[in-house]
């Protein structure tokens, strides 16, 4: 029996594990590190300087090359594909250090929850043959990270929000009867796609850690900041991860 354990990292900062998350770690005989190609070496850095803050040195970690995503084809069949790779390398893993079985952690980014495929990929542990007990111990999320960083609340008085992609937002435009869109998973400048007027964005990269960046506005005035921000941290850090809040200004009614 394998005691499989996501946990909940929020955006890489240490201080961001809840007491339950630090816990979950370091009951772990193993910890699943993946590693995912020289461009982005530097998560793979983030989650070694969680471990070794939270972790006693006892505690082994194996890391591993994690399957690429094709990017020909469909987009929904390339990711299942992923995905059944993904799950047969950690099934790798674990046997060649758990062969007895035992607990197992992953580090996850934000929540297992909020557009992450960890829950996914584990489902498919079982049906491969694994006997696997599943635990999930969450995390703070980006979304929640952007609100704290820009002292905003979320959602207006008694009104909805809309999570979404930016890949939908580019494919789709701005979702009919939405006010208030919170976008995430973005490769960079889907807002692009809009007529900026009369919006107004929160924006953050790399959240909660050093090099945070947070810029905010109407988004016919600060398109092109977020954009030139967002290159200068993708050149300077190796990576960059960003999510932002949009608002149609015209649907405010107490302000935020």
């Amino acid at each position: 029996m394998i005691e499989l354990a996501l946990v909940g990292i929020g955006t890489g900062n240490p201080d961001h594990l809840t007491l339950g998350a630090i816990a979950a770690l370091q009951q772990a005989e193993l910890i699943l590190l993946p590693r995912k190609g020289e461009e982005k070496a530097a998560l793979a850095a983030v989650r070694r300087r969680i471990a070794e803050k939270h972790l006693p040195p006892t505690t082994r970690i194996a890391e591993f090359d994690l399957p690429q995503r094709r990017a020909a084809g469909d987009y929904l069949e390339a990711v299942q594909d992923w995905h059944d790779a993904i799950a047969r390398a950690w099934m790798a893993q674990i046997a060649a250090h758990l062969p007895g079985g035992g607990r197992v952690a992953l580090l996850v980014w934000g929540d297992p929850s909020l557009y992450d495929s960890s829950l996914r990929i584990a489902a498919r542990l079982a049906p491969a043959g694994m006997a696997v007990r599943l635990r999930v111990v969450p995390g703070i999320t980006s979304l929640q990270a952007l609100t704290a960083a820009h002292a905003i609340p979320l959602n207006d008085l008694a009104a909805p929000v809309m999570l979404s992609t930016g890949r939908l937002l580019r494919a789709r435009g701005w979702p009919e009867g939405v006010d208030v869109l919170a976008v995430m998973l973005d490769p960079g400048g889907a807002f692009e796609a809009l007529e900026p007027e009369g919006i107004h964005i929160w924006w953050g990269g790399c959240l909660g850690l050093p090099e945070e960046a947070l810029i905010a506005g109407p988004l016919a005035e600060v398109a092109s900041q977020i954009l030139a921000r967002r290159a200068e941290l993708r050149a300077r850090v190796g990576w960059v991860m960003d999510i932002y809040l949009l608002r149609r200004e015209a649907a405010r009614h107490t302000g935020i």
